[in-house]
């Protein structure tokens, strides 16, 4: 009758040793688990991101001798041209687009807005807005309006009637839409006279502080003629800015700015 019970006994002998064999193991293979742990919970945090540095200041143009390259008609493929230039010699510059061309070329537009370029209304057709009727000016200006918005996510404040061409009524529709009406006192010609020699004459003849200057960034022999007009008037000590800052930001809607009136100070010591 030993016999069952013998063998009973032996199993449960070989289940015990295999019981602590496993145990035994479990605990060897935990202490790396362990360490390990320990090493990790001392690795140094990770370093917070930086901060990206804050923006400068815009000049003070009762001080400093600014001037406002401004560029009409575009966008258009002769842009890419002059936002290479521009780049080159961190200028910031106001864009008045037609917003059929903004829809041919939102890829422009927003390399213009990313570049730190003001974007502004010229009508979405080019259309002479002072002698149109208010359902027309509504729909030319809002048009213009939804397309920079769409393609840069910026809704301007700023209007260049096309041909300067203006009215009490496009006064009225500007002052309710929060429009300014930005006109311009150089004016190289650089539509009628297509030549980058002549466009460079004229402009650095004419301007002075406070001075808005108009080109067309369609034509690429006004593109051409930038970049000397960039550095002749940078070496007399010309500070470029947008049409915004060259106001200090007090554009009231509804009105005409041609440049910055005379009888604030411009380029004191």
């Amino acid at each position: 009758m030993d016999g069952p019970n013998v063998v009973r006994r032996g199993a449960a002998a070989v289940l015990a040793a295999a019981i602590c064999g496993w145990l035994s193991t479990l605990g060897q293979s935990a202490a790396p688990v362990e360490l390990l742990a320990a090493t990790r919970s001392e690795d140094p945090p990770p370093k917070p991101a930086p901060k990206p540095k804050p923006k400068p200041p815009p000049p003070d143009c009762a001080r400093a001798k600014c001037v406002a390259l401004t560029f009409d008609d575009g966008p258009a493929e002769s842009t890419s041209e002059l936002l290479d230039i521009l780049a080159a010699r961190k200028v910031k510059a106001t864009f008045f687009l037609i917003g059929e061309n903004v829809a041919k070329h939102p890829d422009l537009v927003r390399r213009e807005h990313e570049a730190g370029h003001e974007l502004a209304d010229h009508s979405y057709t080019h259309a002479d807005l002072g002698a149109a009727s208010k359902e027309d000016v509504r729909s030319e200006l809002t048009k213009t309006q939804d397309a920079i918005r769409r393609a840069s996510g910026v809704t301007p404040v700023l209007l260049r009637p096309p041909y300067g061409s203006t009215s009490e009524r496009l006064a009225g529709i500007t002052r309710r839409m929060g429009l300014a009406q930005v006109m311009w006192s150089v004016d190289p010609l650089d539509w009628e006279h297509r030549d980058t020699g002549d466009v460079e004459r004229r402009v650095l003849k004419a301007v002075k502080p406070g001075d808005i200057v108009l080109m067309h960034d369609i034509h690429r022999t006004t593109v051409r003629a930038v970049p000397k007009i960039i550095d002749r008037l940078a070496a007399e000590g010309y500070v470029f800015v947008t049409v915004t800052e060259l106001f200090g930001g007090r554009l009231e809607p509804g009105q005409e700015f041609v440049r910055r009136n005379s009888g604030e100070p411009q380029g004191l010591p």
